[in-house]
């Protein structure tokens, strides 16, 4: 089977892309493209620990209602969630009503902000994981990696949850740590291009 499909304008694309109505455009403009924004990182680990046991169509059909509910993945606000915020979570027909991943998002928000006050960003922190280009698998044929487990095991230790190697692993393929993206689809060298520009955030000194 190929690891392509026709797109809508002919031209090839990872064949996942054409599972569900929203993917394409997902796939397009966000997945494996580089990402420096900390709420954004931060919604894609939180997000990625929903989808533990469901499918990333669930969660992306719901993302609009989780940035809502969690006040756009502001970690600063979300440290500060109370019981009610819990109660009022669970309540949320729009969002996956989980009490172990809504606590587990609180959790992390709080390390996020203590993490942050340390290192000067998250996404500094997180860049530190890039795998170099020569130990990067075939695409799309590995779930974990050397890094993830790395990062996986430094967020754990810190005492973030629901940040296992293989959530962590596709954590990493959609914010562009690494390129996915299979050999002939036309937004590989796209993404491969924006890493090229991007200019990937240090720690403070």
């Amino acid at each position: 089977m190929s690891a392509t499909i026709s797109g809508p304008d002919g031209k090839p694309r990872c064949r996942w892309c054409a599972a569900a109505p929203d993917f394409l455009h997902y796939h397009d403009t966000e997945w494996g493209f580089p990402v420096d924004d900390d709420f954004r990182l931060f919604e894609k680990l939180s997000l990625e620990g929903f989808q533990s046991g469901l499918s990333w169509r669930t969660i992306l059909a719901k993302r609009e209602n989780f940035r809502k509910a969690f006040h756009g993945f502001d970690y600063n606000k979300i440290a500060k969630f109370t019981a009610k915020d819990v109660a009022r979570l669970l309540q949320d027909e729009g969002i996956v009503r989980h009490r172990g991943k809504i606590e587990a998002v609180i959790n992390n928000a709080q390390h996020a902000v203590e993490l942050v006050r340390q290192e000067g960003s998250l996404a500094a922190y997180i860049w530190q994981f890039e795998p170099k280009p020569e130990h990067v698998a075939a695409p799309q044929t590995a779930s974990t990696s050397a890094e993830s487990v790395a990062l996986s095991k430094a967020l754990k230790k810190q005492g973030w949850k629901f940040v296992g190697p293989t959530t962590v692993y596709a954590f990493m393929q959609a914010m562009g740590l690494i390129n996915d993206h299979v050999e002939g689809c036309v937004v590989r060298s796209k993404a491969e291009s924006g890493r090229k520009k991007f200019r990937v955030p240090r720690n403070k000194p």
